[in-house]
């Protein structure tokens, strides 16, 4: 009995300091923890056995950075758990945005993993993941982001917006509804839960990992002092931006777009009409496209000036060349052409770059085409063709000269002066193989027209070039040349 009593006062004994030692050491951190950098500190500093540390779990506040690399015993590295039981699953997603700059949505099914500071995107699953070195894992950091459903971002079903704290911006998709809304209400939970502990949020810099300091007049950072000046409302709104339980991204967008229909309706409104324009000299008058009368009232003339030195350099230098009329000119050279002459330059055909005889006559042919109302009007086009249909030839001519007398000054003028250069043309036939038949074709859709294409097209193409052709032919009677 004496021996076993001997034993147990020396067991107690040798158990005697190490409780006591362990109970100082926990005295110690009570009272010496007067801040929280010194308790932070007597944390590292202080070993502990495993048996005596509190099995809590960690705090992943974001201010108490001392805690982010414990590792726990036989665990390996801290795996967080979501705050609602929610296990990993494939859902679409697409990134939008990155640090506020846009980018190009591309529709990706992702291995999704929320925990309790972040939302993980991998291609692959966690598994397969870690074994391919290749695979990058999205990290997307919840402390402060926005979550919204959305349906102007994307034609698809189901679809809601993760928005973060610098700018990125993400759309998750699922089809069935049941799944969307589970991952929305987790991740909302998740998002609200880390805002409200961290007192608001740290306001991040684009593009980098630093934190901005806090303002004095956001959530969390107390009261300012009374000596310190009061800050702008407006500037502290620009601030606490992100506080709202709802942010409008897209409203900056539909802004701008709404501001440019405004201003080009305005411009409409606004824009001066084409008179006042040709009175203040920045819109000339046009040559091509003018109405024949218009144009020859406006340079004093019964015949318009781009008709006569056309006319004349074609019988100064076109009336031997090889299919006058009906060779066709490079197009582009005569859009030059009547670009100079619309701009009302001094044009001078026997320049060496209108040396080609048949970019004068393409752009005459081009004169006739694009007059408002044909050389022959809209209202003499059928009683042409009633004329055209007697059998009789004297009685024939009659008709059409009586019709063409009965034209406005400017058409009779101008219709003499090309059909007897027409005639000239004939006169060297021979050299030019051109023909009165040819001449027809040629110049019959181009003088004259129905206003309303109600008839058989072909039929009218038909009396035009008859029409045309004869009087060609009977040119001299007709305008007693």
């Amino acid at each position: 009995m004496a021996g076993t009593r001997i034993t147990n006062i020396q067991t107690a004994n040798k158990q005697l300091p190490q409780s006591s030692a362990a109970q100082d050491s926990v005295q110690i951190r009570i009272k010496s923890s007067k801040s929280s950098g010194d308790r932070l500190s007597q944390s590292k500093s202080m070993v502990l056995q495993d048996s005596d540390l509190p099995q809590k779990s960690i705090s992943r506040h974001r201010r108490n950075q001392s805690q982010h690399n414990v590792v726990i015993p036989g665990g390996g590295a801290s795996i967080l758990k979501p705050l609602v039981e929610l296990k990993a699953e494939h859902l679409n997603m697409a990134k939008i945005s990155e640090s506020g700059k846009k980018q190009r949505k591309n529709w990706t099914q992702m291995w999704s993993v929320l925990t309790a500071e972040q939302l993980l995107f991998n291609k692959e699953r966690q598994q397969e993941s870690s074994q391919k070195t290749g695979s990058k894992t999205e990290v997307v950091h919840l402390c402060g982001a926005v979550i919204e459903w959305t349906t102007e971002k994307s034609s698809r079903k189901n679809v809601f917006q993760v928005i973060t704290n610098t700018g990125s911006e993400y759309l998750l998709q699922a089809d069935n509804y049941t799944t969307a809304t589970k991952w929305f209400d987790a991740i909302r939970k998740s998002a609200d839960a880390l805002t409200k502990a961290d007192g608001g949020f740290s306001l991040r810099r684009s593009n980098s990992s630093d934190y901005l300091p806090r303002h004095s007049s956001l959530p969390g950072h107390g009261s300012a002092s009374p000596s310190s000046k009061q800050h702008n409302p407006v500037h502290r709104r620009s601030i606490n931006m992100f506080s709202n339980s709802k942010l409008k991204h897209s409203t900056s967008d539909s802004a701008d777009k709404n501001g440019v229909k405004n201003r080009l309706k305005k411009f409409i409104i606004r824009r001066p009409s084409m008179k006042t324009l040709q009175e203040k000299g920045l819109i000339k008058d046009r040559v091509f496209g003018c109405p024949l009368s218009t144009l020859c009232q406006r340079e004093g003339n019964s015949v318009p000036r781009f008709v006569q030195i056309c006319v004349d350099a074609v019988e100064k230098r076109g009336l031997e060349v090889d299919g006058i009329y009906r060779v066709s000119g490079n197009l582009a050279t005569i859009q030059k052409l009547r670009f100079i002459i619309d701009q009302e330059e001094d044009l001078d055909l026997d320049h060496s770059q209108w040396e080609d005889i048949h970019v004068v006559t393409g752009a005459l042919k081009m004169f006739f085409r694009e007059l408002p109302e044909p050389l022959f009007p809209f209202r003499f086009f059928q009683l042409f063709v009633e004329a055209n249909k007697i059998k009789e030839c004297k009685q024939k001519v009659q008709a059409m000269k009586k019709l063409i007398l009965e034209l406005p000054k400017p058409n009779k003028d101008t219709m003499k002066l090309l059909f007897s250069h027409l005639h000239r043309v004939l006169a060297f036939s021979r050299k030019n193989l051109m023909s009165t038949q040819g001449i027809g074709i040629v110049f019959g859709p181009t003088l004259m027209w129905p206003e309303l294409d109600a008839g058989n097209m072909a039929v009218n193409l038909v009396y035009q070039n008859q029409i045309i052709e004869f009087i060609l032919i009977e040119s001299r009677e007709i305008f007693n040349l």
